[in-house]
């Protein structure tokens, strides 16, 4: 997938500076395993990081202005419900989402753009962009190497941040524009990266976002594009619905989030 054609594209993709969170994030120790973040009755000042491609980056920031530092997306509408409605808790959200990445690209920048954060909560959404790259490339190990560099992601964190909550957000799609020419084969490819990220979920004990289910259901409600304006980017309201079903899932665990 081609990034949006965004001003400053070329430099924020070669930019190192990160996006500064909307408050500032403490060091804490935090509870381990998905029952004991249900649990849990202290869950203050906890630091979120949304991490991904284009969706996620939303055309975030890239220095310290917080009118922009989380981009126009479902981040920021996660960030700006949560922060609003419980500013006592002391919550620090990041975005390090980057148009046009991929698992592989993550996985480069990895360390220093998540890791080193010493986060509590981390959000991944990213495959739409593998899926165009194996169809360009007919590259049939394409999942095989989707899932490895994956595997690598959670492995690593579970290994340098032992009692951080990981959400898994599904890749997704729609039949518009580019993707609907070929949407046999989009359909063909995207499925199998989605079948990892909940196989991923399931081994890593994470939170799974469901996402192509929420979009296939809404186009019921409206005409697809409604929704996802060019078969692979949300529209405002596309982005609301990821907002909604990552709260509805991501509450189970943190449930003060239920009131937002």
């Amino acid at each position: 997938m081609k990034a949006i054609n965004y001003p400053r594209r070329k430099f924020l993709k070669k930019t190192t500076l990160a996006s500064l969170a909307t408050f500032v994030a403490p060091n804490l120790a935090f509870q381990s395993g998905l029952t004991e973040w249900k649990d849990r009755r202290n869950q203050d000042k906890l630091v979120f990081l949304f991490q991904g491609d284009s969706i996620t980056d939303g055309n975030r920031g890239r220095n310290n202005d917080p009118n922009h530092i989380m981009g126009h997306g479902y981040a920021f509408s996660i960030a700006s419900r949560a922060g609003a409605r419980f500013p006592e808790k002391s919550l620090a959200f990041y975005n390090r989402g980057i148009s046009g990445n991929t698992v592989a690209d993550l996985k480069s920048r990895w360390q220093q753009d998540t890791l080193d954060i010493k986060l509590a909560i981390l959000s991944i959404l990213v495959g739409v962009n593998d899926t165009e790259l194996a169809l360009k490339q007919s590259d049939a190990q394409a999942t095989e190497k989707y899932e490895h560099d994956y595997r690598t992601l959670l492995s690593q964190t579970k290994a340098q941040l032992p009692n951080c909550l990981i959400v898994l957000c599904e890749p997704f799609i729609a039949p518009i524009g580019r993707v609907k020419e070929n949407w046999e084969k989009w359909q063909s490819e995207m499925k199998q990266k989605q079948e990892v990220v909940r196989r991923l979920s399931k081994e890593y004990s994470t939170v799974f976002v469901p996402l192509q289910k929420v979009f296939d259901e809404a186009a019921t409600r409206a005409t697809a594009d409604y929704w996802v304006w060019d078969g692979i980017h949300p529209t405002v309201a596309g982005h609301e619905l990821i907002t909604q079903e990552w709260l509805q899932q991501v509450s189970k665990q943190l449930s003060f989030l239920k009131k937002v």
